[in-house]
């Protein structure tokens, strides 16, 4: 394995390490994890950003906003990726 696999695979696409977001529940909706994360101002927004297909779960395309997400969960949109902590 190359060096930058490795990285890609230690840190995710971006070549950073994921930003930790901590959620209080066992599971989370993706549109609510966009707005608790700061990633959408508001839910119409975060609607916008999934149906856009300008957001991944785990790598793929997601565009159901109401996709639940778990704790170890990743979810990647404009070059960033986060990941789902239990908080």
């Amino acid at each position: 394995m190359s060096t930058s696999s490795r990285r890609s695979a230690s840190t995710g696409s971006t070549g950073r390490r994921p930003v930790p977001v901590a959620v209080s529940t066992p599971e989370i909706s993706l549109g609510d994890f966009l707005k608790w994360a700061g990633i959408a101002a508001t839910g119409g927004h975060a609607k916008l950003l999934v149906q856009g297909g300008r957001v991944l779960v785990n790598g793929a395309v997601e565009r159901r906003r109401g996709r639940p997400l778990r704790a170890g969960d990743r979810v990647e949109h404009g070059g960033r990726e986060y990941r789902v902590v239990a908080g």
